[in-house]
């Protein structure tokens, strides 16, 4: 991995490789992030991490710029955003200034920003005719009856708009516990989806990694005993799995909807077809790469190439 300076401004030292990209990610140590870096070294690239939480900008008229640790970023090729769901707004507004810069991003902060909003991005998604559970959203509790009936009645999944990795996600058995769950999360202020439950999923889900267009891998997560979420983080289990034509097509065109170049979609199987549950702008690498043998950071670097290329024919047409 090579030092921040090699992207600072009047620094001496000479760029000899193809691409200069950075990674902007607040733990150089993740999988995913060293994954990406490797890829992108392995194929010759200069990669270097920087935590986009630490980046400030100058927006000085007709000179956008981005300073990290002191000093201001000299030229760069592209940046690969890793930003967690928790600092979402400033870390797009990161990848937005580098945007302003003339600089390519694997994926647009627009659409990082539209696929992180749960609810907008269920909106978008439903308006496309894509499947998904039943869902409804309100801001109060009066008509909490209609709200369930509206998903399909008991059981039904509570969902934080704000939650990520399964957290803040509620299995309501019952009327009676939804009330008291949804009551709850209105009481503290919290933003919540009361979806259906897709029983004959048995605790599976599937994504889907949408790179460029193309499913570059796929996986089956299968929750652990006794657990209905099937997040690898809360000890679920993956395996690799051969997606239906509905499902491909499901995906993709969910990534397409929001903008979204690098995606995970998670779906889940039901009776009436593939239902989307989420799409992920920041999808972690380690489930799906072990579960496939698939080098899915490859991927991202070589689409880094074909959007760059595609932007140098760009400019110099415009030129």
């Amino acid at each position: 991995m090579l030092p921040v300076g090699m992207f600072i401004l009047n620094d001496t030292k000479k760029e000899v490789h193809n691409m200069r990209l950075v990674v902007l990610s607040r733990d150089p140590k993740l999988y995913s992030t060293r994954r990406i870096v490797e890829a992108g070294e392995e194929r010759g690239h200069s990669v270097v991490v920087m935590d986009h939480m630490k980046c400030y900008m100058s927006l000085e008229q007709g000179k956008p710029s981005i300073h990290y640790q002191g000093k201001e970023i000299g030229k760069i090729d592209g940046i690969i955003p890793r930003i967690g769901a928790s600092v979402t707004f400033y870390g797009a507004a990161i990848v937005r200034q580098f945007e302003m810069m003339n600089v390519i991003s694997a994926n647009p902060s627009q659409a990082i920003t539209r696929s992180r909003d749960k609810l907008r991005s269920m909106q978008l998604l439903a308006k496309a005719g894509l499947g998904m559970p039943l869902t409804a959203f309100a801001n109060k509790t009066h008509n909490v009856d209609d709200l369930i009936r509206m998903v399909g009645g008991t059981p039904l999944v509570i969902k934080l708009l704000e939650g990520t990795q399964g957290i803040g996600v509620v299995l309501a058995e019952t009327p009676k516990a939804a009330q008291s769950v949804i009551e709850a999360f209105h009481g503290l202020n919290a933003n919540i989806l009361i979806q259906e439950f897709i029983r004959e999923a048995k605790g599976a889900d599937i994504r889907a990694f949408v790179v460029n267009g193309h499913i570059v891998g796929a996986m089956k997560r299968q929750a652990r005993e006794g657990e209905f979420r099937s997040n690898l983080h809360r000890g679920g289990s993956s395996q690799l799995i051969n997606l239906t034509m509905k499902e491909r097509y499901t995906a993709l065109k969910a990534a397409k909807v929001l903008g979204l170049s690098v995606a995970g979609v998670d779906m889940l199987q039901s009776k009436r077809g593939p239902l989307i549950m989420e799409v992920n702008s920041s999808p972690g690498l380690e489930g799906i790469e072990k579960a496939t043998g698939e080098n899915i950071a490859g991927k991202i670097i070589e689409y880094m190439e074909s959007h760059s290329g595609k932007k140098r024919m760009k400019d110099k047409v415009g030129a």
